[in-house]
């Protein structure tokens, strides 16, 4: 199967660098999330690979092949970059048909897709009448068209209900479990928890990260562990003097920081603290993330004050 490859990537426009130097590879079987705050380098990043904008110096190659040299790119990587991009004035189905015919696509391929990603009802509808979401699907309908090895999509759960973020969450883990290449860039952290495999993470064009996403959250966020009891001050005396700090809540729940559950349950046993609750809260990759990239984020806020 087929890997990305982005070896020492430099973009510049104006003599500001939108890309930095970036080396990381997208490999196949796996879901890879490619994050980092506005103005990071990500969507740029693709384009590069795909061959719309020429880098300024590395390279970004898709099986060791530049985009631009594939005799017939859609069978080989699909992409979603700009849901605007289908022509208003044609039907969801012409829009497909014309991008089948230029890459000896066959006709059925278009009603494959068209029902894959929920169109098939609304195929013979101009575009400009579709909302953002299903402008969404149609560009997902575009970047499955040829039955790629590599998909990349940028932000495809914009503009998705509910349903439609959960389908392309199977969706995305089904053409991973495939064995193919799929890259997601994606602003909703909790959204790509639960999708994603890996993470290459970018801030001010640079790479900050190439990781599994569990090593990613676990190096930047301390585990803690949630516990209830009836005698509170038990606890807080067994806690205490086997080092534990623990902060209690307004609900009546107490945190223990930088603990594990086997270790605080073994301490409120051999303590005789009676548990109503006991269980590990877990890192997550918001977390993770902000820690990471609170100083690469090119457009911020601040707090209020009260």
């Amino acid at each position: 199967m087929t890997s990305i490859e982005v070896q020492d990537l430099t973009k510049e426009y104006g003599g500001k660098r939108a890309v930095d130097g970036l080396t990381f590879r997208v490999l196949p079987g796996r879901v890879t999330g490619f994050l980092g705050p506005n103005g990071a380098g990500k969507s740029t990043t693709m384009r590069l690979v795909l061959g719309l904008d020429r880098p300024t110096a590395g390279t970004a190659t898709l099986g060791g092949r530049a985009y631009p040299t594939l005799r017939e790119p859609l069978r080989q990587v699909g992409a979603l970059l700009d849901a605007q991009a289908a022509h208003g004035s044609r039907t969801a189905r012409d829009h497909l048909r014309v991008l089948a015919a230029s890459n000896r696509i066959p006709d059925r391929r278009v009603d494959e897709v068209l029902e894959e990603t929920g169109l098939a009802s609304v195929a013979r509808r101009r575009v400009r009448t579709y909302s953002l979401g299903m402008r969404q699907r149609l560009g997902i309908a575009a970047a499955l068209l040829g039955d790629p090895e590599v998909v990349m999509l940028d932000e495809p759960s914009n503009g998705l209900d509910p349903e439609g973020i959960v389908w392309i969450r199977q969706l995305l883990r089904r053409l991973a479990g495939e064995g193919r290449t799929v890259l997601v860039s994606s602003h909703l952290m909790n959204e790509t928890a639960s999708f994603a495999d890996h993470l290459v993470v970018l801030g001010r064009g640079r790479l900050l990260a190439d990781t599994p996403m569990r090593d990613f959250i676990d190096a930047r966020v301390q585990p803690s562990v949630r516990i209830r009891t009836s005698d509170p001050a038990a606890l807080r005396s067994a806690l205490a003097r086997h080092g534990h700090d623990a902060v209690e809540h307004v609900d009546g729940h107490w945190t223990v920081h930088h603990a594990r559950v086997d270790d605080i349950g073994r301490v409120a046993s051999a303590a005789g603290v009676p548990v109503l609750e006991l269980a590990a809260e877990e890192g997550t990759l918001e977390q993770a993330y902000f820690d990471l990239t609170s100083a690469e984020a090119e457009f911020t806020t601040q707090p209020q004050e009260a």
